[in-house]
Parts: C-alpha cells; sequence; structure tokens
C-alpha cells in the first residue's frame, strides 16, 4: 500500500503512470533532460527515465528511453483490446477541455460553485456534506442544484398555496424557484459559452482542435463488420463530440426518433444502418462508421415539456440558449427543464426517467463477456459509473483502459486496489501518455479498418516469405541430388 500512496503522490507531481500488457505493477517514469541532449541531442525529441523505486521487465534502471519505446507497447495492445467483440468509450469532461485548450490554449471554464439568493448557506454546507459522503474533498455545482432542488420540493409539500400561516416558507420558495432558474440559466450559457469559444477560435487552431477530436474518435469507431458496434458514453453536457462526430462523418444512433423535434423513446430497439454492394441483393453489409452513443448525465438541448423528452434545435456555440425554448409545442419551458443530471452524489435519482434507461443501456453494454472500456477524462467522481464497472470487471474476459491526464484525488488508483484485478486493467496517467495530441499521435489506434495494410501484408508474405523457403528448398533438393546415393 505504501508505494501505492507513493505513486498517488508521484501522479500528483506531473509523472506518468503506465500498466499494460504484461506489466505486473503499474511503471512509473519522468522526463528526462540530460546535459548531453541540451549540448547537441536532439531536442524535439522527448525523454523519460523511470522514477526512482518503480520496477520494470522492459525498460533498465537510468535508461533513457522516448516514445519509440513506449509505442510498441501501448499501440498494439489498444488495437487489439479496440478489436474486443464488445467495445465501449466512457468520455469525461476531460476530452472537452483539451479539444477547448487546443482551439483556445486555454482550459474551459469549469463547474464552480454558485450563490443563491435563499438558504445560500444551508445549501452550501449540505452540498459540500455529500461530497465528502462521496469522496470528493469540495463540492461542485451538481451537488448545489441537487441539494436546492431537494429542499424546493419539501417547500412544494409544505405550503403548495398562500395562506397567513405559511407566508415565510411560501415567500422562500418562490424565491428559491426564481434563485434555481438563474443559476441554470447561467450555467446552461456557460457550457454554451465554452463552445462558442471553439468554433470562435482562428481557423487554423480550429481545424486543429477539430482534427484530433475526429482522430480520437475515428481510432475508437474504426471497427471490422464482424463486431459489435462501437458504445459512446459520455457524462458531458456539451455537444463537442456530435459536433466532432458530425465533421468526420460518424453516424451516431441514439434513442431520439425525428428531425425537427426528436423525441426521446424508451423501447430499445436495436436500429442500425446497413447498404447493399452493386450487384449483390440480399445480403447487407454494416455500413463503416456507425456508433450507439448515450449520454448518460442528459444533454444541453435536452428539454422535457408536455410529459417528453425532446432535443431542441440548440446551435452549436449559441449566444443564448433562452430564445430556442419560444416554439410551438414546448408551453413555457424555461431554464429548470432542461435535461441535465445534478446529481454526482447519490445514485437513487437514477430511477428518474429518462436517466434509468441511460444508465441501463450503460450496464447492457459494457457487462457483458468479451466486452472492453476505455475510459478517457472520467474522473471516476460518480459511484453510480464506477459500481457498473466494477460489476463489469467480475466477468474474467473484461478488461478496463483508464486513460486520464490526471489523478490528483486519488480516485483512479484507489478503484485500481480496491478491485484486485490488476490483469483486466490498463492504466495511462499523465502530461504524455494522456495529453490528446501525444495521445493520437502515438499511442491511439490508427483511425482507419486498414485493409489496405493487411492486403499488403498478404502479398509481402506471398511474393517473399514464401520464396525465401521454396529457395531453400530448391536448394537443399539441388543438394540431395548431388550427393551419392
Amino acid at each position: 500500500m505504501n508505494d501505492n500512496n507513493e505513486s498517488l503522490e508521484q501522479c500528483k507531481h506531473g509523472h506518468n503512470i503506465l500498466k499494460c500488457r504484461d506489466d505486473f505493477e503499474p511503471v512509473e517514469f519522468e522526463l528526462y533532460a540530460p546535459e548531453t541532449q541540451e549540448n547537441g541531442g536532439n531536442k524535439d525529441q522527448t525523454q523519460f527515465k523511470l522514477v526512482s523505486g518503480s520496477k520494470c521487465s522492459w525498460i533498465k534502471d537510468d535508461e533513457p528511453f522516448g516514445t519509440e519505446k513506449l509505442r510498441p507497447r501501448i499501440e498494439p495492445w489498444l488495437t487489439a483490446l479496440s478489436q474486443s467483440e464488445h467495445f465501449s468509450v466512457l468520455i469525461g469532461s476531460g476530452l472537452s477541455q483539451a479539444v477547448h485548450i487546443l482551439a483556445n490554449e486555454k482550459p474551459m471554464q469549469g463547474m464552480g460553485s454558485v450563490v443563491f439568493s435563499v438558504l445560500d448557506d444551508k445549501i452550501k454546507s449540505a452540498a459540500e456534506r455529500t461530497a465528502k459522503e462521496a469522496s470528493r474533498d469540495i463540492a461542485n455545482i451538481e451537488d448545489q442544484f441537487r441539494v436546492a432542488n431537494e429542499i424546493l420540493r419539501g417547500l412544494e409539500h409544505l405550503c403548495p398555496e398562500l395562506t397567513k400561516k405559511n407566508a415565510e416558507n411560501y415567500n422562500t420558495k418562490q424565491n428559491l424557484k426564481i434563485s434555481i432558474l438563474d443559476n441554470l440559466s447561467r450555467f446552461a450559457n456557460a457550457v454554451l459559452d465554452g463552445e462558442k469559444n471553439i468554433v470562435s477560435s482562428s481557423i487554423n487552431q480550429q481545424e486543429k482542435a477539430f482534427n484530433y477530436l475526429m482522430s480520437f474518435l475515428l481510432s475508437f469507431a474504426s471497427r471490422s463488420g464482424t463486431r459489435d458496434r462501437l458504445q459512446i458514453f459520455t457524462t458531458n453536457y456539451d455537444r463537442i463530440i456530435e459536433a466532432g462526430a458530425e465533421i468526420a462523418g460518424l453516424h451516431l444512433i441514439d434513442r431520439f426518433v425525428g428531425n425537427l423535434a426528436p423525441i426521446f423513446r424508451s423501447s430499445r430497439m436495436n436500429i442500425d444502418m446497413h447498404y447493399n454492394p452493386p450487384g449483390m441483393r440480399g445480403e447487407p453489409r454494416y455500413l463503416e462508421g456507425v456508433a450507439r452513443y448515450t449520454k448518460l448525465h442528459g444533454s444541453l438541448d435536452w428539454v422535457y415539456a408536455n410529459r417528453e423528452v425532446r432535443r431542441i434545435g440548440l446551435p452549436f456555440g449559441a449566444d443564448s440558449i433562452e430564445p430556442y425554448f419560444n416554439a410551438p409545442g414546448f408551453g413555457n419551458a424555461n431554464a429548470c427543464d432542461l435535461m441535465i443530471y445534478p446529481n454526482s452524489a447519490k445514485d437513487r435519482e437514477t430511477a428518474v426517467y429518462p436517466f434509468v434507461e441511460l444508465f441501463r443501456d450503460f450496464a447492457a453494454a459494457i457487462c457483458q463477456p468479451n466486452s472492453t472500456i476505455v475510459t478517457y477524462g472520467y474522473s471516476f467522481g460518480d459511484e453510480h459509473i464506477n459500481r457498473i464497472i466494477e460489476d463489469m470487471l467480475t466477468i474474467p474476459s473484461t478488461h478496463l483502459v483508464i486513460i486520464s491526464k490526471s489523478d490528483t484525488l486519488g480516485r483512479i488508483m484507489k478503484l485500481y486496489n480496491k478491485i484486485g484485478r490488476s490483469a483486466q486493467v490498463t492504466l495511462m496517467i499523465g502530461d504524455h501518455l494522456a495529453e490528446l495530441t501525444s495521445l493520437v499521435d502515438n499511442y491511439l489506434p490508427k483511425p482507419a479498418i486498414d485493409r489496405t495494410t493487411f492486403k499488403m501484408t498478404e502479398l509481402l508474405n506471398s511474393r517473399y516469405v514464401k520464396s525465401d523457403h521454396s529457395d531453400d528448398a530448391k536448394k537443399k533438393g539441388q543438394e540431395n541430388e548431388l550427393k551419392p546415393d
């Protein structure tokens, strides 16, 4: 346990942690810049060395190494895992932050605290208490909204109508409702600002950001037609993944049906996309570039109106969300009707429509034999998601790949130690291993169904490898003929 605790501290200080293939324990390494390299070496080639005390079977102590040593260990391993029978990707806020940084050279505005006009101190203290119960040091905006909504529901039951006896509580209820609406509107517009910053950046930076986003998505979506479709899950409210998929030509299949104002359907039908090859009737084939998409915590453009969950036509990076509520069929919808998931401490609200359907989809997708899930930018702060992942790993043929730039709160290593199934877990933690450009350029599978490479390998084997063997056989035959009986 001391080694694991030490690795947590080292990860906090910018060290990288890698565990893949046959590593018995996580391998820790750090940046290495010897004087000889500064005096004439290749400065562009990033070098690393093992952290003191770290054990590794594929690199010697004090021996510098770079991506040329790491890539042969990581890329083939991830490529093999990405061709598992069932393959899923869980994306957290880390991807949105990475894309925003590439486009604007600064991080996206995070979820800070909000101020309520009434009962603010009680809401904050309750949010802090529930955050600590969930092993989180600081409460976030989701905790505050959850507590505020619970108090509002209680006041609505306590004083549904204004009377002389309950005038104070009734006024508190009304003021709290207004305050929640204002804060939700500000939060939604803050998320829109993050999208707007990406599309309003310079053309070069925008192209760079979306190119890396497309390569990231296509690296996982490039699967053989005999395998199950890629399942993409995310806890993000923004539409950055949708924007990247649209530019990449990746078709996303979700539970919404319709075109003008799509409606969320509870029935889960296995709808897919196929095509008929020319001249081959009755033999449909899988259409490439298709993935199933689930937003576990809802989305910025999901609205509950008239007892239905609909997706509104909210442009990517719009200035404000309010004007798009004013559409026929949405009644008096406002920011309080946005279907976002303001809860990360307890999972009893997952039984509320439509989130129960989404979490069932998540469990059904990953909790089956020969299943692999890759997490990127997810901090493991949602216990309801973590519990499903832990249940998945009780199946011996499943695998978990964790890619994260940091583990400042120690949640990843705590989960790794708690699970106790190191052979089923791959770790890639650190600024080098998980930084989006470094990850895409060096370690992710090639973003294409590479039939050309496979065909080239077959041709090389048939033309050269076999011919070499046949030449040897001919020589042996000639030698045998020259030998006297």
